[in-house]
């Protein structure tokens, strides 16, 4: 009996430990503002762009802190494309960032979804849109015709920007790149019945962002 009742003093204790660890990892990231994630990804950004990168958040503590359950500070959609993985270029760790990656930074229902439990569930507050430079996806939308298999639902779902550049002065593709960032911010914000409300009572913030694949830079769209 006295050694069960150690056993279960000592599952007791460690239970506690893991509990005080999850709720630690909740209290740092509740109430950060879209002004605060804003500004830790512009840091981070700047920080990988010069090559002295933090790495925060990727040690094994950390693993440990958010293993029971996760807040990230922000929300990042972006493009499929191995050259812009966003926990890298924003110089991010374990738990900071909730990223959902399609081909061509498109939203369609899963993305859509996985971006509302985001901000329904956990707690995020600002969704960054990102998308980069001499995208495949856009290229592809851009030369038109037949796509095989299932890439010409992406090449669909960017058409729109096309169209609405076309006409427009400049390289086609840089062009496409940022309408179609522009245009899924707008999806988000007018998504209903969630994003929009929240949007509405000013609990979320959506940004557009085009990532330089030359010089690793971030910038904001206006």
């Amino acid at each position: 009996m006295k050694r069960a009742s150690v056993v279960l003093i000592g599952l007791t204790m460690l239970g506690a430990l893991g509990a005080g660890l999850a709720d630690t990892a909740v209290e740092q990231s509740l109430g950060v503002s879209s002004e605060v994630a804003r500004q830790k990804l512009a840091d981070g950004n700047k920080r990988y762009v010069v090559a002295r990168q933090a790495h925060p958040n990727q040690t094994a503590e950390r693993r440990a802190e958010i293993a029971a359950g996760q807040k990230p500070f922000a929300a990042i959609l972006s493009c499929a494309d191995s050259r812009v993985p966003p926990e890298v270029i924003f110089d991010q760790g374990l738990g900071d960032l909730f990223v959902v990656r399609l081909a061509g930074n498109i939203l369609e229902d899963a993305a859509l979804g996985s971006l509302e439990y985001s901000v329904e569930h956990l707690g995020v507050n600002h969704i960054m849109v990102l998308g980069h430079e001499r995208c495949g996806a856009v290229q592809a939308a851009v030369k038109g015709g037949e796509a095989p298999g299932s890439i010409g639902s992406l090449v669909k779902a960017i058409q729109p920007a096309v169209d609405k550049v076309r006409s427009q002065p400049g390289d086609l593709v840089d062009n496409v790149v940022r309408a179609n960032v522009a245009m899924v911010v707008q999806q988000l914000k007018s998504s209903e019945p969630l994003l929009a409300e929240f949007v509405k009572k000013g609990k979320l913030t959506v940004d557009g962002a085009v990532y330089d694949l030359d010089d690793g830079k971030v910038v904001i769209l206006p």
